[in-house]
């Protein structure tokens, strides 16, 4: 049987074919709303669909377009994945998590992992980035298997968030809360979130951001607000104010990743 690892390093030897680069240095996962900022990247030297790689799926997501760039930025070569394959899909976690293993595999030594959340501040406007600080996983699920205990403390890297935030002062942090999806959170859910320290919430990230740790990366999270989260505004919500809401703020986050990956 083929493992998971197996499968990364596959695919990563799939890219280093594709793209004609032998290591990538950062990676980044666009989530929901972020697709627009990534032509502010650098020089795109390749784009292919992620199934064409060994292990990817297509997409299954409105909003994440289910391809693989290759960006030339400065002295690094960034992996950006176009999209994700989130939990609630049904494939499995070793699916969701494959992305950050392949970029492992292809010699990234950084990982930055965005999402489109609610916020539960409501001095958050949609279009509002956030640093994630930690997070709570409620999926009930890690992508670690067997007795391989990973230490999670300073998960979302202290030292990256610092760095950010002298790049743009106002940034503010907050801990991510992951539900599984695909539903969105009730009031009550919300309510818990907010018993529970969390102040973004949303349906990606964290089982990412374990894998991530477990394969040595350092990890930024950055979620963008794009709708108060359940109850607090009584509006209902959908998902076409999430991807509205990323393109409103597509100048803006492309100029903060492109301000942050020079210095990672």
């Amino acid at each position: 049987m083929v493992t998971n690892s197996e499968l990364a390093a596959q695919a990563a030897a799939d890219l280093r074919e594709r793209t004609g680069i032998e290591q990538h240095d950062i990676a980044l996962v666009m989530g929901s709303g972020w697709l627009p900022a990534v032509d502010a990247l650098g020089e795109v030297t390749a784009e292919f669909d992620a199934a064409e790689l060994t292990g990817f799926a297509p997409p299954g997501v409105e909003g994440h377009s289910g391809k693989i760039r290759s960006v030339r930025s400065g002295e690094h070569n960034l992996l950006v994945f176009l999209g994700r394959t989130h939990f609630y899909e049904g494939r499995g976690v070793a699916s969701v998590v494959h992305g950050v293993r392949t970029a492992a595999a292809a010699g990234c030594r950084a990982i930055v992992l965005t999402n489109g959340c609610g916020g539960l501040r409501e001095t958050w406007t949609p279009g509002t980035p956030v640093l994630i600080s930690d997070h709570i996983n409620l999926t009930a699920t890690s992508p670690i298997e067997g007795a391989n205990f990973i230490d999670l403390t300073d998960l979302y890297s202290s030292r990256l968030r610092s760095m950010c935030r002298e790049v743009e002062p106002a940034l503010d942090e907050a801990i991510y809360v992951q539900f599984p999806g695909p539903h969105y959170e009730t009031p009550a859910e919300i309510g818990m979130v907010r018993a529970i320290g969390g102040e973004l919430v949303g349906m990606s990230t964290t089982l990412e951001a374990i894998a991530a740790r477990e394969a040595g990366l350092e990890i930024l999270g950055i979620s963008l607000v794009t709708n108060l989260a359940a109850g607090i505004t009584g509006e209902p919500l959908n998902h076409k104010e999430v991807l509205e809401a990323g393109r409103a703020a597509a100048t803006r986050m492309g100029g903060l990743l492109g301000k942050i990956l020079p210095r990672i």
